[in-house]
């Protein structure tokens, strides 16, 4: 079979001499050494690797693509299920005016993801891609028409692709009024609706209950634009879909994400909420964590990427239920006033919190055989608090050279929901401050520099969790081609002396062109990794990891 695909995608390069042939590799390599004082161990193999190579073919209308991986074995923290090499995506397909269709494997998302979101994050481990077929239909001007059908991948086993147990399906339309109809072309107001329905079936084989085979997943999504404001919504209905996520009750589920913005010459205004309850939908009802996940419900806080803020108390996305909020707001004092100096001054205000949801009990007969246990509705939220994040962010240049980010983050999570230490119960508080300073040497030359701190509030005077931090990141460059840095995380204020580790690493790179190698070495503390929502847990490790990344 492999052969067959390799024939199929490359001998079009042999007949057509104009073929477009894109892609790019990647390989990152651990070798790993025991360390006792963070708990690193070193793998039976000593040495591991992850690879990657997309080639992405077309031909007029005609398009082909595959991807080799290949884990032998995986580095750490990347799940169990990924293992071997051989061939994890696939696809050809033809596209013209009209039609967009693909055989094979393919991503793909519906309106904001809350019904249907296939995606891959290779840096989270991640990859619910279907294997299928998917047409695009573009009926008219300001039109489109898709339909989905495959099963999910689940895993990556002995170099094969291993598909979750239920079967999807699914179906969504868009359409752009202003571009579709046409005395509607200079209406000052842009217009767009769309809706979406998809279904997963699996066959029932709990000896206990009576399963539904087929869970549908259906709402609409609205997007208005109104010179410098934009408001858009979605709303989504999940039918009853006993699974272990929510312990086999019936309940329907329901997900709303609602964002209003306003943007203009130096200010940008986001006000955003959401509200989720009981929407785990797997094409595979006994899985857990990441596994076959068909939708996506994306986090409403900001992406940090400071080391201490980004690692240690991140917030993952509560499939059960959250009623969350954001704002954020971005202003920039103009050049040449009192606060924006010579070359402007830029303040950003964030704030994010989310609530526990209110799951009404009365009139619900816990002997009723219905399966429902409560009743809920979208944005009725509680007083119980999992998460709030206050932030600002001050960016000032001096001079052409010298410029400075000052930045304040307070963070409060709920451990007992969050589950991201097993040091603490309950309220976590914190505060963070970050002074991220820029200099250029000369033309080529420039050093970069973060001092952080992060100070986590007591309770009843005794330190809570793992206590203080501190991390500090000098990063030294030569352009085009060069780079070196060092950044040490230190755990100073633990509790107990034993554990007031260091964790330095050291990394070096180089760059051209297209190419990218970079080398490093040094300790990393064990935690979550999350990127919108999304987490995986990352072992402590200490030892040498070399990649590259080449694009063509």
């Amino acid at each position: 079979m492999k052969y067959f695909f390799f024939t199929i995608f490359f001998s079009p390069v042999i007949l057509f001499s104009q073929a477009n042939i894109t892609g790019n590799i990647e390989s990152t390599f651990q070798f790993l050494n025991n360390d006792s004082i963070i708990g690193a161990t070193q793998p039976d193999q000593k040495g591991l690797i992850n690879s990657y190579m997309n080639v992405f073919y077309t031909q007029g209308k005609f398009k082909a693509g595959l991807r080799v991986e290949s884990y032998l074995p995986r580095i750490q923290g990347y799940p169990n299920r990924f293992d071997g090499t051989g061939i994890g995506m696939r696809y050809v397909g033809y596209a013209n005016d009209l039609v967009d269709v693909t055989l094979g494997t393919f991503y793909e998302q519906f309106g904001s993801g809350l019904a249907l979101r296939a995606y891959e994050d290779r840096a989270l481990g991640y990859d619910n891609l279907l294997d299928g077929m998917r047409l695009i239909v573009r009926p008219k001007r300001g039109v489109v028409l898709k339909g989905v059908y495959g099963y999910q991948r689940l895993s990556f086993q002995q170099g094969k692709l291993i598909y979750g147990e239920g079967i999807v399906r699914g179906v969504d339309g868009e359409i752009n009024l202003n571009e579709a109809v046409k005395k509607l072309e200079d209406f000052p107001l842009t217009m767009v609706f769309g809706t979406s329905f998809v279904s997963k079936y699996q066959v029932d084989n709990d000896p206990d209950l009576i399963l539904p085979k087929n869970v549908g997943a259906y709402g609409a999504r609205a997007k208005f634009r109104y010179k410098n404001v934009t408001l858009d919504g979605e709303y989504i209905i999940k039918e009853q879909d006993p699974s272990n996520d929510n312990s086999k009750i019936y309940n329907y589920g329901h997900a709303s994400v609602i964002n209003l913005s306003y943007t203009k010459k130096g200010l940008g205004i986001l006000l955003s909420g959401k509200s989720v309850d009981n929407m785990s939908y797997r094409s595979d009802r006994s899985k857990d964590l990441q596994d076959v996940l068909i939708n996506y419900l994306p986090s409403l806080n900001k992406t940090h990427t400071y080391n201490l803020v980004s690692t240690l108390y991140p917030y993952a996305t509560q499939l059960l239920g959250e009623v969350a909020f954001q704002g954020d707001i971005l202003y920039t004092f103009k050049k040449g006033t009192k606060i924006g100096g010579k070359y402007g001054t830029s303040i950003n205000f964030n704030v994010s919190t989310t609530y526990q949801p209110i799951k009404h009990t009365s009139g619900i007969n816990p002997l009723d055989s219905s399966g429902v246990t409560y009743t809920s509705r979208p944005f009725d939220k509680s007083d119980s608090l999992y998460w709030r994040d206050i932030n600002v962010n001050v960016t000032k240049k001096i001079n052409k050279n010298l410029s400075f980010i000052f930045s304040y983050f307070n963070i409060t999570i709920n451990n007992d929901v969050a589950k991201i230490s097993n040091d603490s119960k309950g309220i976590i508080s914190s505060h963070v401050g970050v002074i991220e300073t820029a200099y250029r040497i000369n033309k080529t030359n420039s050093i970069r520099t973060e001092l952080q701190g992060m100070f986590v509030e007591k309770e009843n005077g005794l330190i809570k969790d793992k206590g203080n931090w501190a991390t500090i990141l000098v990063e030294y460059s030569i352009s085009p081609s060069y780079f070196f840095s060092f950044m040490d995380q230190y755990n100073y204020g633990n509790p107990l002396e034993s554990k007031r580790t260091h964790y330095p690493i050291i990394t070096c790179g180089y760059i051209k062109d297209a190419t990218r190698f970079t080398v490093s070495y040094g300790r990393q503390r064990a935690g979550l990794f999350c990127v919108g929502g999304v987490c995986r847990f990352v072992p402590a490790n200490n030892g040498l990891t070399f990649s590259f990344t080449q694009s063509f």
